[in-house]
């Protein structure tokens, strides 16, 4: 039985070089030009693809914390986001979305002091948490910039580009599974029918 080792940015990084034809890199911080790409690209298209999609492995949800400062006009209340935000989906209060409005690392409402305000967002996951198709589908991207930017070769780069909208398509179907199937309710679509 063969042990499988955990994913880091210099293992993905360098997987992604490795589809282009060029060298694996051993740190961010190398002379080389691939670690000089590698290095300037890898963390905005990690995000970028993290921001793509709800991903349930970069999804959470935090209680905001009230602040004492209140907006200065339009809303009641500021409630600061958590600092590990990449995207933010819904602002509840009991199971109900609310109305907000983002502000910089904050959000505003009209609601009240008594109310826990509770957010779902996208968050930097950690590499070692990266399910298997999601890390192939940020190696194809990787790879992408790195045909264009290393081996300036724009044949290789639609190539990759191509196959990573392929995984990246995958990625998301495989990861809309990993929460229960909503019911569709179709009652309101039978009554507006007999009418």
């Amino acid at each position: 039985m063969t042990s499988t080792k955990a994913n880091s940015a210099l293992d993905i990084a360098s997987r992604a070089l490795v589809l282009i034809g060029a060298e694996p890199i051993t740190s961010f911080d190398s002379s080389s030009t691939e670690a000089l790409v590698a290095s300037n690209m890898y963390e905005d298209t990690v995000r970028a693809s993290l921001s793509m999609s709800r991903w349930r492995f970069a999804t959470e949800q935090a209680v905001l914390n009230q602040l004492t400062d209140v907006p200065t006009g339009r809303f009641d209340m500021a409630h600061q986001l958590p600092s590990d935000l990449l995207v933010l989906h819904a602002v509840t209060v009991n199971d109900n979305r609310i109305q907000y409005s983002m502000y910089g690392d904050k959000i505003f409402s009209d609601s009240t002091a008594n109310e826990t305000l509770v957010a779902d967002y996208t968050f930097r996951a950690d590499e070692v948490n990266f399910p298997s198709y999601f890390t192939m589908a940020v190696e194809y991207s990787l790879a992408s910039i790195f045909a264009t930017a290393i081996a300036r070769d724009d044949g290789l780069m639609n190539l990759m580009e191509r196959k990573a909208n392929v995984l990246m398509a995958q990625a998301r179907n495989l990861d809309s599974q990993q929460q229960t199937t909503r019911r569709l309710t179709t009652s309101r679509f039978i009554t507006d029918r007999r009418s």
